[in-house]
């Protein structure tokens, strides 16, 4: 997992080739630690076919805000750029976001 800054945002997801997955969440958030292990274990299933990585918006917010990020927890599939779906808030279940990995990767396909 890259864990990002607002400083390597634009190189690691925006300029990345293939898709990219953001779990974005912040330091007082409890379901974002919650799921954070689940999304860990995506990593090593998805991890050669999807890049994973995290931002921490409580560090990075007009970012976030620039992302339309505005509640946590946000898992976020990035392509050529583009933020092309993602999981918000009560919908950011590791069954969610496991059907989001699988759909956007057999898009690929």
């Amino acid at each position: 997992m890259v864990d990002l800054t607002k400083d390597d945002f634009e190189e690691e997801v925006l300029k990345a080739k293939g898709p990219v997955l953001v779990d974005f969440y912040g330091d007082g958030c409890a379901p974002c630690q919650a799921l954070m292990p689940h999304v860990h274990a995506m990593e090593d299933t998805y991890g050669k076919q999807m890049k994973f990585t995290s931002l921490n918006t409580t560090k990075a917010r007009r970012l976030a805000i620039g992302q339309k990020v505005l509640g946590l927890p946000v898992i976020a599939v990035y392509k050529d750029g583009l933020k092309i779906q993602e999981c918000v808030k009560d919908e950011a279940t590791p069954e969610n976001i496991e059907a989001m990995i699988k759909a956007n990767l057999q898009a690929d396909n």
